[in-house]
């Protein structure tokens, strides 16, 4: 199966990544307060029920209390193996997606993100899928979803340097963010609390990019 299924800019509005993004880390303690807090319009049950419904009253800040509120729920598992993709080779495989095969692979992918939300790569296949079948109102909304999801990782950081890393709370969604970039690791190395991941000299602006995988360490699995 590809890696990575080319993501799917044309099926939702980009204009927000065409201006550099004003960036904050997220602030976990606040976020955990809220998420519990039954009366607060960010308690986590509602927020994640709109989003498993792909609620398009959702909003940007909803986004940042579901996808790093999710550390804080006990179905949160960062080094857990997907075996999602096993199930998905055999379709992937083909130099085509056979037209006949559109829904079982929407109906594995669904079944899979019901229990991982915040599975980018598997939104990215799922949206595309669904644009091949040419149902673009599903598109659309599997396509927002993912997108909600990559800006609230963009607004975390710079990258630029640990201190500044892109918060994720998945090593892949690392990938995601660099395929969305279009850059190439060519190593990897953990610095402090983060991910750096390096890139070919004089091939990009950049050396390489740093990604805050605080949770996951805090998560006790590793």
């Amino acid at each position: 199966m590809k890696n990575l299924i080319p993501i799917i800019l044309f099926l939702t509005p980009f204009s927000v990544f065409s201006q550099k993004l004003e960036f904050a880390p997220p602030k976990y303690e606040s976020i955990e307060t809220e998420i519990k807090n039954q009366k607060s319009k960010f308690y986590y049950p509602i927020l994640l029920d709109k989003l498993i419904t792909n609620d398009s009253t959702l909003t940007v800040e909803d986004y940042y209390y579901l996808y790093y509120g999710f550390v804080f729920q006990k179905e949160y598992k960062p080094y857990a193996r997907n075996t999602v993709e096993e199930k998905l080779t055999k379709y992937f495989q083909k130099p085509e997606i056979d037209s006949k095969d559109y829904d079982i692979i929407i109906q594995i992918i669904s079944e899979s993100i019901n229990l991982l939300p915040f599975d980018l790569r598997q939104l990215n296949m799922l949206a595309y899928v669904y644009h091949l079948k040419g149902d673009e109102i599903m598109a659309k909304k599997i396509s927002t979803r993912f997108h909600r999801i990559l800006e609230t990782i963009l607004a975390s950081g710079d990258g630029e340097k640990c201190e500044t890393g892109f918060h994720v709370i998945y090593i892949q969604d690392e990938y995601v963010i660099l395929n969305f970039f279009q850059m190439r690791p060519i190593s990897q190395s953990l610095i402090g609390n983060c991910d750096y991941q390096s890139f070919e000299k004089g091939k990009y602006k950049k050396e390489g990019m740093y990604f805050n995988i605080q949770k996951m360490f805090e998560s006790g699995i590793r």
